[in-house]
């Protein structure tokens, strides 16, 4: 396979003015202003909502358990599915289905996951919010090659594996809803596009204890945008369909934005529930496309979306919304009293940042009155909080659309990514403040370590803000101060922008631990 390098690549980007005009990025969504994007219009009639039933991601069984932990497989493949109806796609997918199966693990019992990769491409794995070592953290060039693949052909690659290879995640962590999914270095944004994703739930002792809803009440929600051709086909712009040559066109380096909102691989579905509490494990799992949800209606006196987790676990206490702002990464649990509604009654979880399709996600129908044991306790955990006065390094890190090689780029601090560059170089067991500062839209997520936010501008933290967390979204011409921790294991790690074609595109640092 033919490599290209980061001067090449920018090159075959800089070649024209990107669409937003004169190299700067378009926002779009409603007023303008609520994600950085551009709309890729599909080609196909879009299929009518709350048609279609929801479908929850199957469990992985593990296929054994030992001393070592529990052991499961996954085979990287492609396949055709009908996510369009009557039309067959093929997508990538973990297992060959969209999202990938949900594994499900125990806080501090390993979990080792051998992935095989059957596709015409390398791979790289990486579980996202994993505090995991730098060896299994998924680095974008620690390459999986395929199966009978007899050269790598990178020259920027790290530990090349071929065919197969083990993912070890120790798990001493809480409990969280994770999820799995690519992080090949420049071509992550169209290998999750076309399937690479699926959810890691992690459970613990302090979370079994607490009266909340569970079984088929657990709801793991993954939302993604995405856009169709005429046959049914995934679109996607990039400048080389087979994903060996990284770019894609000008007008959507800003950022690719679907038309039609898939939940759990579904286009706008609908779910039958009863009258009782429900959990959503909400994931944004869109490229770039952010979101505002509510309910609509919402119940008599709001505050319908009872917040419980973040991207690493459990709050302290429950924070009701009536809408949660989510972008690309992030995860949000969520408690929804569907007792508050009438039984016949359907409620519809609307995106607010969204218009004409986009603005609607699914449909709840409320079909019986049921019994009910859960409830929200006023406590849910206990979270100490990191002091300012621990930190012994402040860092300012600025996130730009910038100039890299005379060509237009997205880089942190000037420099785009690349292995040898480092951006940050940690101790363990050390506290630091990093001030991330940001044009446009930039979900900043860093691996190995969760934060806690101290402030945003000139305030505190923003509503959104409370807990643990591993993606932070930063809006345009916004400032935050995050306190991290740095424990657990030493090594190269990398830090990003979640919008994947602003990773793609080198909006990405490595972090040394050492």
């Amino acid at each position: 396979m033919r490599a290209m390098n980061r001067r090449g690549f920018f090159g075959v980007l800089g070649g024209a003015a990107m669409a937003a005009g004169a190299g700067v990025p378009l926002l779009s969504g409603i007023r303008g202003s609520t994600s950085t994007g551009t709309l890729l219009s599909s080609r196909v009639p879009l299929p009518g909502r709350f048609r279609r039933p929801l479908a929850v991601p199957p469990v992985l069984d593990p296929v054994r358990r030992d001393a070592a932990g529990d052991h499961y497989e996954l085979v990287q493949r492609a396949a055709r599915v009908e996510l369009i109806p009557g039309l067959q796609t093929e997508i990538w997918g973990y297992n060959g289905i969209f999202p990938g199966p949900t594994i499900v693990s125990r806080s501090g019992r390993p979990t080792v996951v051998r992935h095989r990769n059957e596709l015409p491409v390398p791979v790289v794995v990486h579980l996202h919010g994993g505090r995991t070592p730098s060896s299994e953290d998924g680095y974008p060039t620690d390459l999986l090659m395929p199966v009978g693949a007899t050269e790598h052909g990178h020259h920027m690659a790290g530990a090349v594996t071929r065919g197969e290879r083990d993912y070890r995640y120790p798990l001493e962590q809480r409990a969280a809803t994770l999820w799995y999914h690519d992080h090949r270095m420049d071509f992550t944004g169209p290998s999750v596009w076309r399937g690479l994703a699926g959810f890691h739930l992690v459970h613990d002792d302090e979370e079994d204890a607490l009266p909340l809803p569970r079984g088929e009440r657990d709801l793991p929600l993954m939302i993604a945008d995405r856009s169709f051709g005429e046959d049914g086909s995934l679109l996607y712009p990039s400048l080389d369909p087979t994903l060996t040559r990284p770019g894609v066109r000008d007008a959507y380096s800003p950022g690719v934005l679907g038309d039609v909102i898939l939940v759990n691989g579904v286009p706008w579905p609908y779910a039958e529930v009863p009258a009782v509490r429900h959990r959503l494990r909400l994931l944004n799992a869109s490229n770039a496309r952010r979101y505002r949800l509510a309910l609509d209606p919402p119940p008599p006196g709001g505050g319908g979306l009872v917040q419980i987790g973040t991207d690493a676990g459990l709050l302290d206490r429950p924070l009701r919304h009536d809408a949660i702002e989510m972008a690309p990464a992030q995860r949000y649990d969520v408690v929804v009293d569907f007792g508050a509604y009438r039984a016949g009654q359907e409620v519809t979880l609307v995106n607010q940042f969204g218009d004409g399709p986009a603005a609607q996600v699914m449909r709840f129908r409320v079909t019986h009155a049921a019994r009910d044991d859960s409830r929200v306790p006023e406590r849910l955990s206990r979270i100490a909080p990191l002091d300012r006065a621990q930190a012994v390094v402040n860092r300012t890190l600025r996130f730009r659309h910038d100039t890299v090689h005379g060509m237009t780029g997205w880089t942190i601090n000037g420099m785009p990514f690349a292995p040898d560059v480092v951006h940050a170089r940690a101790r363990l067991g050390t506290v630091e403040i990093w001030r991330l500062t940001t044009d446009f839209h930039h979900p900043v997520h860093v691996h190995l370590a969760p934060f806690q936010v101290l402030t945003r501008g000139n305030g505190g933290p923003g509503a959104y803000d409370r807990g643990w967390k591993d993606t932070l979204d930063l809006r345009p011409a916004e400032q935050a101060e995050i306190i991290i921790r740095f424990d657990g294991y030493t090594g190269r790690y990398v830090f990003h922008c979640h919008n994947l074609e602003h990773e793609d595109m080198a909006m990405m640092g490595n972090l040394l631990v050492t």
